[in-house]
């Protein structure tokens, strides 16, 4: 690890800082008129907040998440999506990695070569998608990747950035947790007072004899997003209780939150996902399974009867839709997928009639927008999307990233508490994309690649 020495760095700091108050001033004074005065005064204190911010390896970090999950997007024409502060926030990173750059471990991450060749090969794409489908979507895919790159960033930050004598990588996933509970809190609220739906939000719907009611989106763009966050910390919270009986009770009204916005949400496949991880904790931890079993039963029950009283008829056309799913997904698999067959029979006879297609793809996040193939298709496969937009070395890549992400994980979770957290969630996670392209879920991306390079530092502090 190369750190720059800290008498140096304060003394440099504090030469800059003596000069730039110094030039400011002289600016203010020599500035004319007074809204002049005003707006460089405000400026120049927005600049110190920023620089402030920056100066601390975690600051800018919390400002990020606070941004990205607790902000809604606002009207723009942007990816079609809005324009959202975490974008701005990221770019906050950049500069505070920049800034503090000797106090970076430069030693490889696990995940460094295989983020790298998955990236590379998204890049590639981007030129079929120009070819394809023309330069505006190849310029929105180029903006994806973009934001797809915001999480790889967070994870190298997270995993050889700069640290701090109080870097406290529970402390901050604690923070996260709080996080999510006020999301989910908002969820809840905004599905049962119906608020107005910021920008960019998907078109999904409830139909009840009450009337048509929105699915649960909270501040993400679809119900799913929201589902597979609501996973992510219900895993969390699970393992908390199970690990810490004496805990706060946090954690475990946190798991009644989070249940109730995943019910809400609709997504059946969040809940299958949270099912996969909180088997393969038990599996890994020798938990009794009537322990965890019993809590996850505890949760589910109080969601329900919660739902069941503000919403009696949501609560009862959701737990038909959910059995239903079980009993006659055998004779009616297509409709119980919601179409996903059809389209993804469509997109292997395409490939099929088109091979060097599955060689090169027709461009990263072009297939829910380009006409190429006849009809924008949405595969709700994070596999199979990779395979038609980015090739077979797309696919490949994203394989063998996801297995260094197991692989990894696996490895933290015998001595650190984010390593099962991440393990537990990932084989969740990998199951879950069966039935979602979840890389366009670019809001959340950022605070599950966290959680893997966290994982990974506190396994080597270990």
């Amino acid at each position: 690890m190369f750190i720059a020495s800290p008498i140096k760095s304060v003394a440099r700091r504090d030469c800059a800082c003596a000069a730039a108050i110094a030039l400011s001033s002289a600016a203010i004074a020599l500035a004319p008129g007074t809204a002049v005065k005003i707006a460089a005064i405000a400026a120049l204190a927005a600049a110190a907040l920023l620089y402030a911010i920056c100066l601390r390896p975690d600051r800018w970090l919390a400002v990020f998440f606070f941004a990205d999950l607790l902000l809604p997007p606002v009207a723009g024409a942007l990816g079609g999506s809005g324009i959202h502060a975490a974008a701005g926030a990221a770019l906050l990173g950049l500069f505070a990695g920049a800034l503090q750059l000797g106090q970076w471990d430069w030693r490889p991450a696990p995940l460094a070569a295989p983020l790298a060749a998955f990236g590379f090969s998204l890049s590639t794409s981007l030129a079929f998608a120009l070819a394809y489908s023309g330069p505006a979507l190849a310029a929105q895919s180029a903006l994806r990747l973009g934001l797809l790159g915001i999480s790889f960033y967070v994870f190298l930050y997270a995993a050889r950035g700069p640290r701090s004598r109080r870097d406290q990588p529970e402390r901050f996933a604690a923070f996260l947790f709080n996080l999510a509970l006020a999301a989910a809190l908002f969820a809840c609220l905004d599905f049962y007072f119906h608020f107005p739906a910021p920008a960019g939000f998907s078109d999904q719907y409830v139909w009840l004899s009450e009337g048509v009611f929105r699915r649960a989106q909270g501040l993400f763009y679809d119900a799913s997003t929201l589902g597979n966050f609501c996973a992510c910390f219900l895993t969390y919270a699970l393992i908390a209780v199970c690990e810490r009986p004496r805990s706060p009770w946090i954690p475990r009204a946190g798991m009644i939150l989070l249940g109730a916005a995943l019910i809400l949400s609709y997504s059946r496949a969040s809940v299958v996902s949270f099912a996969v991880a909180a088997a393969v904790y038990a599996v890994l931890r020798g938990v009794r399974i009537g322990r965890a079993a019993i809590a996850i039963l505890t949760v589910a029950a109080i969601s329900a009867l919660a739902i069941h009283f503000f919403f009696p008829s949501f609560a009862g056309n959701y737990w038909t839709r959910f059995f239903a799913s079980i009993e006659y997904f055998a004779e009616r698999p297509d409709s119980i997928l919601s179409g996903r067959l059809t389209n993804w029979s469509k997109l292997f006879a395409f490939i099929a009639g088109h091979p060097w297609i599955a060689m090169f793809g027709i461009g990263y996040k072009t297939l829910p927008y380009t006409s190429y193939l006849g009809d924008p298709l949405i595969a709700d496969n994070t596999y199979l999307s990779l395979l038609v937009e980015t090739g077979v070395a797309g696919l490949a890549s994203f394989l063998v990233l996801l297995a260094g992400i197991l692989q990894l994980s696996f490895r933290a979770a015998r001595v650190s508490f984010l390593g099962r957290w991440a393990f537990c969630f990932w084989c969740g996670q990998a199951v879950q994309m069966l039935s979602g392209d979840l890389l366009t879920y670019w809001r959340v991306l950022p605070v599950y690649f966290w959680l893997l390079g966290a994982a990974l530092r506190q396994a080597e502090d270990a």
